[in-house]
């Protein structure tokens, strides 16, 4: 049965339980940012410790998505979302329990396992469930409904920290993944034919060394500084791990993770495109509620309100890219897209502390309005080259990159954001004579903290500069013939979640 063939329709009621796990899973994650803060005051830690939280997950995800091509092809979608929502669930749980700041890291890890699972294989789903005439519209609707996460995270979450104790973010979403599961164990019925395939274990290790290396170096750099051994020790051996990861996949009859993804142009330019992006994004989703808090002094919940245009923006246009993707293809909505988040994230470099909050909440608004004509389009445009045997490892080589390249940009710019935020406060002491008082200091933090703040938007615009040279590059791609020179004749994924 092929999924190309336009009398097969999708089982949409399977397709939506996937997308509610994979829902509250993006959610728990937009979730925190607002919270990180209160987190900082009441578990007694500094902001390259709390990134932990969001670079610990990304750390989590980025030794275990390369796994999940493997599983994919190997195991049903029944068992892997069972486990996915599973571990998800008893990690939110231990978060929400925790009083000290390494059980809430340890309950946020473990969410991530299930959520390093359920991202691809969703992905997966939605690739053999569509033709790629379609596939735009589909991935839209998937987008819209992942956007709508953070569209109302960071209100939910700054309306929940006003009335109640943070942990409340973790008690509200375990009765929704306890459902869930229970709907995935009741509905999810595929069937796979046994499939004898064997996970080469020292591809595993050299993979978990390799990406974890890379990411608790970067993640480390912020509060340990470059010149630590264990900072620049761990991305040495990282990146000898993660070349001889690549070197051995390229001879293994069956890869853990096929690279001959990168042998199609356009995959390749996507993966450029999306890693230089989410280098950028993710820090100014860590950025502004600090600098909304704890420059301005504006409440969580204001905060909240202040995202949610922009969040909501984004949401709403993903569906509405994607049907003008299938269209006119992807390059233009990326590079119209790519231009207006450049000039919006140097925008945000300008800082001060006059700036109102109707201009944060717009400028906010507009970046989030460019963002969204980036990543489904360029994305999809990249995996719509690959032939259908190589779904698994393109969206998994292409998970594994987002959070890498998350992790890295995350670690870089806080890092890069710290040194800057020292200069400052060495330069304003410098200033005054004899010992500086206590309003003094205070008003040496905040201008310290601004100027870090904005010297990393400023970086921020530099990297998405660069993703927007690169998308003039883009050419709208067609299936490409397997391996065997048959198109679509075999697919190592069976498609077992459609209905005639």
């Amino acid at each position: 049965m092929d999924f190309s063939d336009k009398h097969i329709r999708p089982n949409y009621g399977i397709l939506t339980v996937l997308m509610v796990g994979a829902f509250i899973s993006f959610l728990n994650n937009t979730l925190l940012n607002i919270a990180l803060p209160t987190i900082m005051t009441e578990l007694k830690v500094d902001e390259t410790t709390v990134q932990w939280l969001t670079t610990g997950f990304m750390l989590v995800n980025g030794i275990l998505i390369p796994t999940t091509a493997f599983l994919i092809e190997k195991y049903t979608v029944r068992r892997l979302f069972l486990v996915a929502m599973g571990l998800f669930t008893i990690g939110t749980i231990l978060a929400g329990t925790a009083h000290v700041f390494p059980v809430l890291l340890a309950g946020r890890m473990i969410q991530a396992s299930g959520s390093a699972i359920m991202m691809p294989l969703l992905m997966n789903v939605m690739l053999v469930s569509f033709p790629v005439e379609k596939r735009g519209a589909a991935m839209g609707v998937f987008g819209l409904i992942l956007m709508f996460a953070p569209a109302i995270g960071p209100t939910l979450s700054g309306w929940i920290i006003e009335r109640y104790d943070w942990r409340m973010l973790f008690h509200f979403i375990t009765p929704i993944a306890v459902i869930v599961f229970i709907l995935g164990f009741v509905m999810l019925k595929d069937k796979k034919e046994k499939v004898f395939l064997k996970l080469d274990f020292f591809s595993l290790i050299l993979s978990s060394i390799g990406f974890g290396g890379l990411l608790y170096g970067f993640s480390s750099a912020g509060s340990m500084g470059w010149g630590s051994p264990l900072v620049y020790g761990t991305i040495i051996i990282g990146i000898i791990s993660l070349t001889w990861f690549i070197l051995r996949q390229s001879k293994l009859d069956i890869p853990m993770l096929n690279f001959g993804v990168y042998r199609y142009p356009m995959f390749t330019l996507a993966s450029v495109i999306t890693m230089a992006v989410n280098m950028a994004m993710f820090s100014g989703f860590l950025l502004l509620p600090i600098y909304a808090q704890m420059v301005l002094g504006i409440s969580p919940m204001e905060t909240g309100l202040m995202l949610l245009p922009g969040a909501i923006l984004n949401a709403i246009m993903s569906p509405i890219n994607g049907r003008l993707f299938d269209k006119f293809g992807g390059r233009i909505l990326a590079t119209l897209g790519l231009s207006i988040t450049t000039v919006t994230t140097f925008l945000f470099s300008q800082l001060t502390f006059e700036t109102t909050y109707m201009h944060l909440m717009v400028l906010h608004a507009v970046r989030m309005f460019g963002m969204s004509m980036v990543f489904m389009p360029v994305s999809t445009n990249g995996l719509n080259q690959l032939p259908r045997n190589l779904y698994p490892h393109g969206t998994a080589v292409n998970n594994t990159l987002n959070q890498v390249s998350a992790a890295i940009g995350t670690g870089l710019l806080i890092t890069l954001m710290s040194l800057k935020k020292e200069a400052t406060t060495a330069n304003l002491l410098k200033s005054i004579q004899g010992q500086p008082t206590e309003a003094q200091e205070l008003q040496i933090g905040l201008q310290a903290m601004l100027d870090g703040i904005n010297f990393t938007f400023f970086v921020s615009t530099f990297l998405i500069f660069i993703a927007l040279i690169l998308a003039f590059f883009m050419k709208r791609a067609k299936q490409e013939e397997d391996i065997t020179g048959k198109r679509n004749s075999k697919q190592s994924v069976k498609p077992t979640l459609a209905k005639g």
